[in-house]
């Protein structure tokens, strides 16, 4: 069967969320997105099932509500108003709990899921706590704000960050791949890509994304023009660059799970473009970064 890896707005819409990917709709074991727009007042219950999730808000504020044998925790999310504008805090659900997002003045909100096998106990992760990174320099800046990071906030097999990227730069560059088991060197993680952009005076923005084949026997290839609400999905390949048009910045949210026993992103540089990180000491951060910062914990 062959899988479409680009999913333009609305492709991959499911039951209440306008983003569903699931493992058996992206034809893998682990990564899970979904994005829930509620209306002011909005409610929605979901089942975690066999997976961990973090509830992200993208947009707006909510409450976070985790239900199971072990007993019920509730967290209110401040939220933001766009993924331009700040961290946002976020809510942990473990798995085989019934969980309930809801929000009085409405807005949209990430669920970044892997399947796993610990259960590990609902959480409040507060903005203040997200390391706010800038990675690369000139024009390879952008900031990634590492709320789910391995090695920053415990999940059994969840990774999930987000990615500014200031308008006219490329990010996911050089090109990279995590799809071999090497310990020490590289680790197997599918990974989702979902998009956001920056308009100007109400003109929507863009931007492109490129993944290609890894293998002779790994056939993902992908170039394609990405709008708000696209998803690209990554089994294997190759990934980057990730390339933001002038005058729009780009957010992606990225989601990556998958069957090693450490979880840890471990990446190889494609070898003919990895040269480019030498030149990164000689070149300034792109001034217009970071976009935002963190608050200072209270």
């Amino acid at each position: 069967m062959t899988r479409t890896h680009h999913l333009p707005a609305g492709r991959a819409r499911g039951g209440p969320y306008v983003v569903d990917v699931t493992p058996e709709s992206a034809g893998w074991g682990y990564s899970s997105l979904r994005v829930l727009e509620l209306p002011p007042g909005g409610t929605h219950t979901f089942d975690t099932g066999d997976s961990e999730w973090i509830v992200l808000p993208l947009s707006g504020g909510c409450t976070v509500s985790c239900a199971d044998d072990f007993g019920h925790e509730t967290f209110p999310l401040a939220g933001r108003d766009s993924v331009f504008t700040a961290v946002s805090d976020f809510a942990y659900a473990p798995r085989d709990s019934r969980t309930t997002v809801s929000s009085e003045g409405g807005g949209r909100f990430a669920l970044t899921g892997a399947r796993c096998t610990r259960r590990l106990p609902a959480r409040y992760g507060p903005a203040s706590s997200v390391p706010v990174e800038l990675r690369g320099t000139g024009n390879s800046s952008r900031q990634v704000n590492n709320f789910g990071a391995a090695g920053v906030f415990e999940c059994d097999k969840l990774i999930a960050v987000e990615v500014v990227t200031p308008g006219g730069n490329w990010s996911s560059f050089p090109p990279h791949k995590h799809d071999e088991h090497r310990p020490g060197e590289e680790s197997v993680l599918e990974e989702v890509y979902y998009f956001e952009f920056a308009a100007h005076e109400g003109t929507p923005g863009l931007g492109y994304q490129r993944v290609s084949p890894s293998g002779p026997d790994r056939n993902t290839d992908v170039l394609a023009e990405v709008r708000d609400g696209d998803v690209v999905l990554i089994p294997d390949g190759w990934h980057g660059p990730s390339m933001a048009v002038p005058g729009h910045h780009m957010y992606y949210l990225n989601v990556m799970a998958g069957p090693e026993a450490d979880r840890a992103w471990l990446i190889r540089d494609h070898p003919d473009h990895a040269w480019i990180r030498s030149t990164w000491p000689d070149q300034a951060v792109d001034p217009r970064l970071p976009l935002y910062t963190a608050p200072e914990k209270s």
